[in-house]
């Protein structure tokens, strides 16, 4: 059996907020640790049924990049969807209305306007 290791190493001020976020991955290209300004962190507890979540950035994230990582976010929680729901029609239209609020939170945020 094959086996992976992902490291976060977070490094915090004297009030404890995030100054660096690095992450390194044994199966990766390289297992250098990468720097990071933010991350959200899911894991799915199964005997409670709910979600556990760690939510950081680094006190240097603008605020646009944050903006942007949310819509990336949002975009991407779709594509797991679709591949974990095995072809489910229902999933389809779903992801279709989740697509159409990623498209109302960039517009409204802005968070397209440096492609145009």
């Amino acid at each position: 059996m094959k086996q992976a290791e992902i490291k976060l190493n977070v490094t915090l001020d004297e009030q404890n907020i995030p100054e660096r976020i690095d992450w390194s991955s044994t199966d990766g290209e390289t297992s250098e640790e990468m720097p990071s300004k933010a991350m959200f962190l899911a894991l799915w507890d199964a005997q409670y049924k709910n979600s556990l979540r760690i939510d950081l950035w680094t006190k240097d994230m603008p605020y646009d990049e944050m903006k942007r990582f949310f819509y990336e976010t949002l975009q991407t929680l779709g594509d797991t969807f679709l591949r974990a729901s095995g072809g489910d029609p229902m999933a389809d239209k779903v992801i279709g209305d989740l697509r159409d609020y990623c498209a109302h939170f960039a517009e409204k945020m802005e968070v397209l306007e440096d492609e145009k």
